[in-house]
């Protein structure tokens, strides 16, 4: 069998890895960009981190002592990306530069073509394509007439001087977060354009010393233990209890982040400003030690009232005021539900997946969709996703997949997909377990679809582990 994996970010680094261990040698993996990375190549941002723990966030066959701090830089975690790909001979397997645009199942193979019209085929596609990497940017007024430097986090315009000068930031997620927290001491002044406040978690992150790296280097049960108990908190303190919204952990969640804005945010005005009006986890929680104490500098400013437009000079709100800016940053998200796209993909029978998607992305056990055999994504529509590790998430994935393509492998089939009958029973379980998680309970987030329903996995963690790790095999169409 010939595999083609698209995307060269953390999921895709994995399948190659996991096809190669597998006993798959042909195999090929297309990367748009000229080095791996994903999210952590394309975001560079000043302040940029995770927020699971590093030794989590990391591969399970490759354990990195080095981390520096308990919640690593984006450098880091994109020098360790690179590093696994090289050493695990990804980095000759990966064609960069060559963007998929099409890819066509026709006479039971995978047709595939690039942007610079190179063709190929597969027997088996496995899509690794991500979702935070296609800037979101906000339809406002006269953006395109400001006379300074403007540009979305994801596309960080390292050459434009920010000491001293005035900045302004648009958003208040993870990233904005971030960004506010490292250069609220550098710029002369820092205005915080917030349309929603976001309850903020208290997230100390020590540097380890060298003696605790030594103890890493020498002691590889050590970092083994301290995946164990991140594993443990982030499942059972999170994602095990979203679809239960009584759950007395979600009570301690809300009660946490209520006493760190309450004790750290000392102006009452401000610190009503800075309280949503939702319940804490039910948009995707932000992990921070220093948003709090940098929006109080005396050089930063928080903008509730909501914009109007964008001039030359600035920023203007709708209550008239103009706040003059020389940088304007737009930390406003990503496309979340382009998945695969903007490739066409087609299926059997010439149904193109952007029809199936018309009405929002879904898939079977969030990894594929009928009509299309053989094609499986990593981190797609209705997967886990949250406050926890997309590496964990990545790697059960890619040990249910890999059961998937032993049938294949042994001569049971040549194609398989879900059945119709199987994708329309879980989706209707999804929806209606959605309805009870916490991201239903009354906040605009990127979790929801355009009816206002989470298309994320509604179910326990556990489940998703229990799933990922026995395919029902009756619930696939195999010829």
């Amino acid at each position: 069998m010939r595999f083609v994996v698209i995307g060269a970010g953390m999921a895709g680094i994995l399948a190659a890895i996991r096809l190669r261990d597998a006993g798959h040698d042909d195999v090929v993996v297309y990367e748009k960009a000229d080095r791996p990375g994903g999210t952590w190549r394309e975001n560079t941002y000043p302040g940029l981190a995770c927020d699971v723990p590093s030794h989590f966030y990391s591969y399970s066959f490759a354990p990195n002592p080095e981390w520096t701090r308990r919640f690593s830089p984006g450098p880091e975690i994109q020098a360790y990306f690179v590093d696994v790909a090289t050493r695990h001979g990804v980095m000759g397997r990966t064609r960069f530069g060559q963007e998929i645009v099409r890819c066509a199942f026709e006479g039971g193979r995978w047709h595939l073509e690039t942007k610079d019209g190179t063709k190929d085929v597969a027997d088996v596609i496995i899509a690794a394509t991500g979702v935070l990497h296609h800037p979101k940017l906000p339809d406002i007024e006269g953006l395109e007439t400001f006379a300074g430097a403007a540009f979305h986090s994801a596309r960080w315009d390292h050459t434009v001087p920010l000491d001293g000068r005035r900045v302004g930031v648009v958003g208040t997620g993870s990233s904005a977060v971030q960004i506010v927290s490292a250069l609220a001491d550098r710029v002369g002044e820092l205005v915080l354009f917030q349309r929603t406040p976001q309850w903020i978690s208290p997230t100390p992150n020590p540097a380890y010393t060298d003696e605790e790296r030594a103890h890493f280097r020498n002691h590889p049960d050590a970092i083994e233990e301290a995946r164990r108990a991140a594993s443990q908190q982030l499942t059972e303190g999170f994602a095990n209890i979203i679809g239960d919204v009584d759950s007395p952990i979600l009570q301690i969640i809300q009660d946490m982040c209520t006493q760190n804005l309450e004790q750290n945010v000392h102006d009452p005005v401000l610190r009503e400003k800075l309280r949503p009006d939702y319940r804490a986890a039910c948009k995707r929680l932000v992990m921070s030690d220093g948003f709090y104490e940098a929006i109080q500098r005396p050089n930063a400013r928080l903008v509730t009232e909501a914009i109007a437009r964008v001039e030359p000079a600035g920023v203007r709100t709708k209550d008239g005021k103009l706040h003059e800016l020389d940088v304007l940053v737009l930390a406003t998200g990503f496309h979340v539900d382009w998945f695969v796209r903007p490739m066409q993909v087609t299926g059997s029978d010439g149904v193109r997946l952007d029809d199936v998607w018309a009405h929002g992305a879904t898939a079977y056990m969030a990894l594929t969709v009928p009509g299309f055999p053989n094609f499986f994504m990593l981190n797609g529509p209705n997967g886990p996703v949250g406050n926890f590790s997309l590496i964990e998430v990545a790697e059960l994935q890619c040990d249910y997949v890999l059961k998937l393509v032993e049938e294949i492998r042994r001569g049971a089939c040549r194609e398989l997909a879900p059945s119709a009958d199987a994708m329309a029973r879980f989706d209707a379980e999804r929806r209606e377990a959605a309805k009870k998680t916490i991201w239903n309970t009354g906040c605009r987030s990127w979790y929801l679809d355009e009816t206002g329903l989470p298309t994320a996995w509604p179910f326990t963690f556990d489940r998703f582990r229990q799933e990922m790790g026995a395919p029902r095999l009756e619930d696939f169409e195999r010829r």
